[in-house]
């Protein structure tokens, strides 16, 4: 059970982690064929985009991470106000912010799952140790 929770936590965790890494190296690939600046602010804003939506769908109908994601999704509205205005710097920086409040919500509402588990665990122990100690005879 111990390992089960492990990976429930982390899996999550994980597929931010390949998300990232898999648009580093597709961002990496566009600058090095020589994509222009509203290219490449376009990609960063659709990626940023997923990076949300995930999240949200990540967070599901928690209560922890609630203002972090909405945090992202006014740098998400933002990073598409500027596309729309052509200021390609502003619209890459505000996705990337998006991206990261997106990110922080996910690892706050992991951290408080793993919370809510480790109190559960700890309150059955506790009833474990006082049903043992209720059944041992006392030694005199």
């Amino acid at each position: 059970m111990k390992y089960r929770m492990k990976y429930r936590a982390t899996r999550p965790a994980r597929n931010a982690v390949a998300l990232a890494l898999g648009a580093s190296i597709l961002l990496g690939s566009l600058s090095a064929y020589g994509s222009d600046a509203s290219d490449l602010a376009k990609e960063r804003v659709a990626q940023s985009d997923t990076s949300v939506e995930q999240a949200r769908q990540t967070l599901g109908n928690s209560e922890h991470g609630t203002v972090e994601l909405q945090q992202a999704r006014d740098k998400l509205d933002a990073a598409k106000s500027a596309l729309a205005k052509k200021d390609w710097k502003e619209a890459e920086r505000a996705a990337a912010q998006a991206h990261l409040f997106a990110e922080l919500a996910v690892a706050k509402s992991q951290s408080a799952d793993a919370r809510k588990s480790a109190d559960e665990v700890l309150a059955s122990l506790e009833i474990l140790r006082q049903e043992t100690e209720r059944n041992t005879p006392t030694q005199r």
